[in-house]
């Protein structure tokens, strides 16, 4: 429909989007947003129930953030590299202010603080930090392989090691495992000598290790996971227990839509768990076709960039979609016990306002850099 409405020739700025911008890509992304709202309609009913606000508040919710958050990408996937960069700048001090403020002045849930309260919004900064975190690695590596002066691996390491320790001191150790994770994907692919790659592993490791020995609660989960009898049945394992039901329930076909019972169990069904109501009410086929989805986005960003001359275009891509596959690959292993479970959501599916923002924003800047350059475009 939009390409009837720009000709090859129109030069207006949506003009020249519509015919650089991976239309793929773009169809995707706005097909897994439909899927997260049909999941929505089968999965939030039940929670907005037993929490007495309406069988739909968590589906208009849900349908009201997709707006801003297709605005967000929308208006980043029709910005330039250098713009791009700017705005990463800008991001990431507030964000890491407001990290700062949730520590001290959030509301503890579960144990953590990872959310402020602005006005009538909970926010989450630390998921707006994240994949702008990636583009300035991606300044900061692509620097110093242009420059062998430039202290750029030292600054990217204290970037993301600020980032890194308020997301510690919240605890949020998922995202911090994809952090450091995405961190060590670009220092791969930019070829980084090897001495940094096993410091990478090696805050893998003190990390994991850390975490496990100071953090009851993923104590408590990597046992359970090792061994299911050594936690409470009726509390511990009950949500996961109830994933695993509904995908055996589900079989290949599902139940049907709204034939489902394991969101009526499941505190996080519309959340945390929205892939075991999608594997229940349709089934392992359709589980299938939303893996392919995530797949494909992951695989065209790679693909599109795979030849690309700016080194930073190439690892700001990278990175971003690596996060993007390694958070919704999380979600789901979580969700079928292939994983200690983690409370992640599951990109532009799983209920949460912040999270549907942020991955807007990141989206929006890998389709913008991933844009046809036709050797016009600054990279500088």
């Amino acid at each position: 429909m939009l390409g009837h409405s720009f000709s090859r020739r129109d030069n207006s700025v949506l003009g020249r989007w519509w015919w650089t911008v991976d239309r793929w890509s773009l169809g995707v992304l706005v097909m897994i947003m439909v899927v997260g709202v049909l999941l929505s309609f089968a999965a939030s009913p039940p929670v907005a129930d037993r929490l007495g606000l309406g069988g739909f508040f968590f589906v208009k919710r849900h349908m009201i953030m997709i707006i801003p958050a297709l605005a967000v990408m929308l208006a980043s996937s029709l910005l330039m590299p250098r713009n791009i960069r700017r705005l990463a700048v800008l991001v990431y001090i507030a964000g890491l202010g407001l990290m700062v403020a949730t520590i001290l002045t959030g509301a503890e849930v579960k144990g953590a603080r990872r959310w402020i309260s602005l006005g009538s919004f909970t926010l989450q900064a630390s998921e707006f930090v994240k994949p702008v975190l990636a583009v300035i690695s991606a300044w900061m590596m692509a620097e110093k392989l242009r420059n062998p002066t430039f202290p750029g691996l030292s600054l990217s390491f204290f970037f993301m090691f600020m980032y890194v320790f308020l997301l510690i001191l919240q605890p949020d150790f998922g995202m911090t495992i994809v952090t450091v994770a995405t961190w060590g994907c670009q220092l791969f692919i930019a070829g980084i000598p090897l001495f940094w790659m096993v410091l990478v592993a090696g805050i893998g490791f003190i990390g994991a290790v850390g975490a496990y020995l100071l953090l009851p609660h993923v104590t408590r989960r990597v046992d359970q996971f090792l061994d299911p009898t050594s936690g409470d049945p009726k509390h511990d394992l009950y949500q996961i227990t109830q994933s695993l039901e509904a995908f055996k329930h589900g079989g290949i076909f599902g139940r049907g839509p709204g034939e489902g019972i394991v969101k009526k169990h499941i505190p996080d069904a519309h959340a945390d768990f929205v892939f075991a109501v999608a594997g229940e009410e349709f089934g392992i086929i359709v589980c299938l076709l939303i893996v392919g989805l995530f797949g494909f986005v992951v695989i065209r960003s790679y693909l599109r960039v795979v030849n690309e001359q700016s080194l930073f275009v190439m690892l700001a891509t990278a990175g971003i979609a690596f996060q993007f596959g390694m958070q919704s690959l999380v979600n789901m292993a979580s969700t079928l016990h292939i994983i200690p479970t983690k409370g992640m959501t599951m990109p532009f599916v799983s209920y949460g306002g912040s999270s549907m923002l942020a991955l807007g924003l990141g989206m929006g800047i890998v389709l913008a850099l991933t844009r046809k350059r036709y050797g016009v475009i600054d990279h500088l």
